[in-house]
């Protein structure tokens, strides 16, 4: 049921720059390893574990050996060291034509990051918010390039539907449910990965904004839940748990369907489907425009 994506559409990706958040593991060392064998330009991706990001080079080399493929250090969770891979990347990148806002983490215990957000947001939206921000001037300078197609792709997930936008509690652990608590922290970042994109895609017309969900895929962040969370997982969606190969699907859609095809600020299921529901959060006019701005001012200190 999940062979809904053919991989031989992929286009020649030739001169293309992609970035890739979460190359070390799941979803994204498939992407990886796809995304190498149609050419492009070079491929670079972040992650905090560069064991598994020279098993994720040794695979994709083993299939493209003329591949150009860098590993950046990063984990999502500290500003200082997301701010220190933008530097790299910058660095090492005179253009940058698609960036997958791809890594994450799901259903975790209470706790915050070292910069004081709780943890999940601060790894699933705050991070990468940093990042894009820091990459905003290059990807608008790439997109001034003669056939430029620039594409910021960032992963939420349908789990966004039970999510609640309130920003007073986001610097502190948000442990107020005894039970589910890690679920709702979850669902709360997902809204805000899809909250974002669409405000992206509003203030930067010129770059194609939008998020996607993969699908439910039984990479780590499922397998490595609690006996409960494993088993509320598998049973909740029975029959639909994806590989991390079938999981790669959406994204490798989102970077080879022509650009018109696309709805700017949107959300998309797997494969390619267009989502309209809505939730109280993001029927609100305002609220993506709020999350902007107040995630405007936490970054200020590092966008000087």
């Amino acid at each position: 049921m999940f062979n809904d994506f053919d991989k031989s559409t992929i286009p020649d990706l030739a001169g293309r720059v992609i970035l890739l958040t979460g190359g070390t593991g799941g979803i994204g060392v498939e992407i990886v390893v796809e995304l190498a064998k149609h050419n492009p330009g070079h491929i670079i991706f972040t992650g905090r574990n560069a064991t598994s990001a020279a098993t994720t080079i040794k695979r994709a080399k083993e299939l493209s050996p003329r591949a150009n493929i860098t590993f950046i250090p990063c984990d999502l969770a500290s500003l200082t060291s997301v701010n220190a891979a933008a530097d790299k990347i910058i660095a090492t990148c005179p253009r940058l034509d698609v960036f997958l806002a791809n890594a994450g983490i799901m259903a975790q215990p209470p706790g915050l990051s070292e910069d004081g957000y709780e943890v999940q947001f601060a790894t699933n939206h705050v991070g990468h918010a940093l990042m894009t921000r820091r990459l905003l001037p290059l990807l608008e300078k790439t997109a001034e390039l003669p056939g430029a197609d620039v594409r910021v792709i960032i992963t939420s997930s349908t789990g966004w539907h039970g999510g609640v936008m309130e920003f007073e509690p986001l610097k502190t652990i948000k442990d107020t449910r005894p039970v589910m608590g890690r679920w709702q922290r979850y669902c709360d970042t997902k809204l805000a990965n899809m909250l974002y994109a669409r405000e992206l895609a509003k203030r930067y017309p010129k770059l194609l904004c939008f998020s996607l969900s993969p699908g439910v895929v039984g990479t780590t962040l499922v397998t490595d839940l609690s006996l409960f969370d494993r088993a509320f997982v598998y049973v909740t969606q029975l029959g639909r748990i994806r590989t991390p190969e079938q999981g790669s699907y959406c994204h490798l859609w989102a970077l080879s369907v022509p650009r018109e095809s696309i709805k700017a600020g949107a959300f998309y299921e797997p494969v390619g489907k267009l989502s309209t529901y809505e939730n109280a959060s993001s029927k609100d006019p305002e609220m993506a425009g709020r999350l902007w701005e107040w995630t405007e001012k936490e970054l200020a200190r590092w966008l000087k």
